[in-house]
């Protein structure tokens, strides 16, 4: 992989979360856009943050709906 493009076990460790989780959450269309090259899968810098940026609530009954 390319030094822009994380592999599945580097984001899983950035989000805390299993790479079967990260996997669940492809399948189900959940979680950051990647990028499938041949049967690789990597994700973007941008994706990540993007995702990331998505996830902000401010509070745990917030739906993330508002932007605002």
């Amino acid at each position: 992989m390319q030094n822009n493009l994380y592999l599945p076990q580097q984001v899983s460790e950035m989000l805390c979360i299993s790479v079967a989780t990260l996997r669940k959450w492809r399948w189900e269309g959940k979680g950051p856009c990647f990028v499938k090259i041949g049967r690789k899968v990597a994700y973007r810098p941008s994706d990540i943050t993007e995702y990331v940026h998505g996830q902000i609530r401010k509070s745990t009954s917030d739906l993330g709906l508002n932007t605002t």
